[in-house]
């Protein structure tokens, strides 16, 4: 049996058992596209953070569970007979081929950045009225400030070099600290919000994801406060009670493990 066939038959079995669920479990049956919103977005949460812990038999799973949700959400909408697992296929297919044109046409591209061009200029062809229409409102807000970057920079709204975009960095936070002199709480919050937008940008110009770098930081923080709990724990002597240059001892010694 060649490897494609493995992978059409095990997609098969998927397709047949969720068929059965929706038809005979009273959970599955009782699932709608609103009910299910919440929990796929959990599960691509999840997905994310095996990426980033490096565990490929938990990314696995994990692509098992989303794959299941794009199955469920295909199979009601057979059910209300406005589109199938098919359609949803075929669909992004036909996205795929008439957005690689240097593929499947006649355009030449030099590199990826003459692709990502291309993709955001096909988008407005097809009628949207924005680059940005395509960036969802409900996306986190330093992962949306990554992607409508991303976006722009497609149509030639960029900096050319990292130092200015460095110099642009410079430049929001001293106005940051212009404003925290001035004690404006308003101005301060929309100063605060340019010195993460230019940061965010900056991260792009270092070829740096600064959702995944924030997140790696967040997991190396947790880590090492639990270190300093665990020793708190040990001396029987709650944090609280604790001065900052004896956590700062145990903090050390986290960093060095």
């Amino acid at each position: 049996m060649s490897e494609r066939t493995t992978q059409l038959k095990a997609f098969d079995r998927l397709l047949t058992i969720m068929d059965e669920l929706r038809e005979q479990c009273p959970w599955d049956k009782k699932q709608t596209m609103e009910s299910l919103r919440h929990l796929t977005i959990e599960e691509v949460y999840e997905l994310g953070d095996a990426i980033l812990d490096n565990d490929l038999d938990e990314v696995k799973k994990e692509l098992g569970d989303v794959l299941l949700h794009i199955v469920f959400y295909s199979k009601i909408g057979s059910e209300t007979k406005d589109f199938d697992i098919a359609d949803v296929c075929n669909s992004i297919c036909d996205k795929l081929i008439d957005r690689h044109p240097h593929i499947y046409g006649d355009v030449e591209v030099n590199d990826e950045e003459d692709v990502k061009r291309n993709w955001e200029q096909l988008k407005l062809k097809e009628g949207k009225k924005s680059v940005l229409e395509g960036v969802p409102k409900s996306l986190p807000s330093m992962v949306k400030a990554n992607r409508i970057q991303d976006k722009v920079a497609g149509v030639g709204f960029d900096w050319e070099k990292p130092e200015q975009v460095f110099e642009k960095v410079e430049e929001e936070l001293a106005e940051l600290k212009a404003e925290i002199l001035a004690g404006n709480t308003d101005r301060i919050e929309s100063e605060f919000g340019d010195v993460l937008f230019s940061m965010v940008n900056y991260a792009r110009f270092l070829k740096v994801n600064p959702e995944n770098a924030l997140e790696r930081t967040n997991k190396k923080f947790i880590k090492r406060f639990q270190y300093l709990e665990e020793k708190s724990k040990q001396l029987e002597k709650p944090l609280k009670d604790m001065t900052l240059s004896e956590m700062d001892v145990f903090w050390e010694e986290a960093k060095k493990l």
